[in-house]
């Protein structure tokens, strides 16, 4: 049992750093957009709203179609990852680095890995629930994607991905500044409370 521990928590530091060499050149940014996506100032949570609010409200103005989106995507995608490499380094100076800014970096990639891995759990379990539950499997994942469908078709695609992007950029700091678990303990306590009243109800 302690071996196959060891092995796994190798394993895990090994992808760590792996991750580190790969994201070397984009560790400035990423220590900044940490900085903004967990609030470290007061303003930050306003800045993350009005930006993505104003880049949503120019997608709506110019209208693209599809296949430009996603052009035009690939392409900034293309210019980050040749321009911020080269341009970080002269920009923040790599050079000033503490012992905090590297324990941060490495937490960060730890995080990324751990959410990685995460996630190809549940993707192996659905795969699991597909052999060994076949009904549950075909009702669940209708069910689902007939719910997403329902939702599509009251919201407005473009609203609804603006929602979406702006909880996934918000959650860091609402999880940091402890929002997330104040109201997520208040929606379980509400929960258990309807559940054991039904229980008496039953009784």
């Amino acid at each position: 049992m302690a071996d196959g521990d060891n092995k796994s928590t190798n394993l895990l530091a090994q992808e760590i750093s792996q991750l580190e060499e790969q994201l070397q050149g984009w560790g400035e940014v990423i220590l900044a957009a940490d900085h903004v996506l967990r609030w470290q100032k007061p303003w930050f949570p306003g800045a993350l709203i009005g930006v993505t609010t104003m880049l949503f409200t120019l997608i709506y103005y110019l209208d693209p179609s599809v296949l430009t989106g996603v052009s035009s995507s690939v392409i900034l995608l293309c210019l980050a990852d040749y321009l911020v490499p080269t341009l970080a380094p002269k920009i923040f100076g790599s050079s000033k680095w503490t012992t905090e800014q590297q324990q941060r970096f490495h937490e960060i990639c730890g995080n990324l890995v751990k959410v990685q891995r995460r996630l190809l759990g549940w993707w192996r379990r659905i795969f699991a629930l597909k052999e060994e539950k076949p009904k549950m499997y075909f009702l669940s994942v209708i069910s689902c994607l007939v719910v997403m469908a329902w939702i599509g078709q009251q919201v407005h695609n473009l609203f609804l991905t603006y929602l979406i992007v702006t909880v996934l950029l918000l959650l860091p700091g609402l999880n940091q500044h402890g929002i997330l678990s104040k109201y997520t303990g208040m929606a379980k306590r509400e929960i258990n409370k309807l559940l054991k009243h039904k229980e008496k109800k039953n009784e």
